[in-house]
């Protein structure tokens, strides 16, 4: 919270997202302390109170989930179950939205879903909007979650000698090299490109070899045309190359 700019260190407009692991009464007080009133969107766990909650949701509440791209998903539905478990000791505003979902081919089903249907919980003090779009909004947290997957960790596979060990700044070289994994696709790449994760873009992307030129007074990098992502490079370097000077 300390590294957002200061009008945006409180205030509806910051928008925490967590999975369920964020769905404590400790951290939702503290989210929703007066002079903070941040907005939020956290998972929760399905309770047995949350369980007999959904049982008592009338078919007809049910409304059609949306998919990534904002169509309805065959096969999952979402429902506010706000006014049937007992929330007078939650923060005030608090919603709580239930989705059920037929389990993919082959998942093994858990003794928190329902007649064979998965069922995922989440609060939220959002007061507008349909309960597709905030229930599609608060899935795509998963794309953080792929960050911190993806995140590079310095693993040695045997410590150096104490008198050959060099002294970088381990945990800065791994910031520099998240922060380069994150912002490179967004401003460089476009697309399907965008989505490839840091195996792929180390092996498709960093590893091409390119030979350095001097022409016209200028420094120049050459790929050879028969490596099939050339165009890509390329056209990852316009995009940075035509940005505007930060500074």
């Amino acid at each position: 919270m300390a590294q957002l700019p200061g009008p945006l260190r409180r205030g509806r407009r910051t928008l925490i997202r967590t999975a369920s692991a964020g769905g404590t009464r400790a951290f939702l007080d503290w989210l929703s302390k007066p002079g903070r009133w941040l907005s939020y969107s956290v998972g929760m766990t399905i309770t047995d109170a949350i369980h007999q909650a959904v049982l008592k949701i009338p078919k007809k509440a049910w409304t059609p989930a949306y998919d990534a791209d904002g169509t309805e998903r065959p096969g999952a539905w979402v429902a506010e179950i706000t006014d049937i478990p007992d929330l007078s000791t939650r923060p005030k505003g608090m919603r709580l939205i239930v989705r059920k979902e037929r389990p993919y081919p082959g998942a093994q089903l858990r003794f928190t879903d329902l007649d064979g249907l998965r069922l995922t919980c989440f609060a939220t003090n959002t007061q507008g909007g349909q309960l597709a779009d905030l229930e599609l909004r608060h899935r795509r947290r998963v794309r953080c979650e792929d960050r911190i997957r993806n995140a590079p960790r310095h693993r040695p596979a045997q410590p150096a000698p104490a008198r050959n060990r060099p002294e970088p700044d381990l945990a800065g070289d791994s910031q520099i090299a998240l922060d380069l994994l994150a912002w490179m696709p967004m401003l460089a790449l476009t697309a399907e490109t965008r989505r490839w994760e840091p195996k792929r873009l180390r092996l498709r992307l960093f590893s091409a070899a390119a030979q350095p030129v001097t022409a016209g007074r200028r420094r120049w990098l050459r790929f050879t045309a028969r490596w099939p992502w050339t165009d890509v490079i390329t056209r990852a370097i316009q995009r940075l190359a035509a940005l505007p000077n930060p500074g």
